[in-house]
């Protein structure tokens, strides 16, 4: 019990400053704007953290470390890696459902999650099966992943048309709470900026549909000049 307080207390002063992605990570992601590619990106860090709880537990496996504190941090890392992975599949679920909500084709990315995924829960439910050595100090968070990975591989194989009503049904239901929650000064700045982004969309729209052209207001296309010139 001491020795989970102490990791607690290890881990407390820089829980508020741990990210759950590296500077490198968040480089990449930035780069990838494509929804399919962001998500197979989010894809590999979550089995790399996968991949760094199954060393931790090798690690742990071949012996304890002859200094008590080496051991401690390996359980808090891997409380925290657990965290960075539950984190990671939020992200999977949030750049998937916005990009249903834009109509944007996911079924690349959702398909190598499933894939994925499928393989990933069955290693996490190993782990708290065999219950490892002192799991009470993680064992929070590794059923955390566990619950998030099954959500998050039912989300990916759903029919994408169940899903994207799902998803604006959820976006109606919780604009709908924040309106009622706002002042009447705060709904009609509301109201005007969706009227302002329903009229700019518009416009967009009617540019798109409307083929550019050379000709003057009135002016048909010459079948003659279409030969390139005839002779003289």
């Amino acid at each position: 019990m001491r020795a989970f307080l102490v990791c607690l207390l290890i881990a407390a002063p820089l829980a508020a400053q741990h990210d759950f992605l590296t500077a490198d990570e968040v480089e990449k992601v930035r780069d990838a704007q494509e929804p399919n590619l962001r998500l197979k990106l989010y894809s590999q860090f979550a089995q790399e953290r996968i991949d760094l709880i199954k060393h931790l537990l090798d690690k742990d496996k071949a012996g304890r470390s002859a200094l008590i504190h080496d051991t401690l941090d390996e359980y808090c890392m891997i409380h925290d890696v657990l965290e960075e992975y539950c984190k990671i599949l939020d992200a999977i679920d949030t750049v998937a459902d916005d990009a249903l909500t834009r109509k944007v084709d996911v079924k690349a990315g959702l398909d190598l999650i499933a894939l994925q995924e499928k393989q990933m829960l069955p290693y996490l439910q190993k782990v708290a099966d065999s219950h490892p050595r002192d799991m009470e100090r993680y064992d929070f968070l590794l059923k955390q992943a566990i619950d998030a990975t099954t959500d998050s591989l039912d989300a990916a194989q759903e029919d994408l048309g169940k899903r994207t009503q799902d998803v604006e049904a959820r976006e109606e239901r919780e604009k709908k709470e924040r309106r009622d929650a706002m002042s009447p000064t705060e709904r009609e700045g509301e109201a005007a900026q969706d009227k302002q982004a329903a009229e700019q969309k518009a416009v967009e729209e009617s540019k798109q549909k409307k083929a550019p052209t050379l000709y003057r207001p009135g002016e048909k296309k010459s079948t003659a000049a279409v030969g390139g010139g005839g002779g003289k």
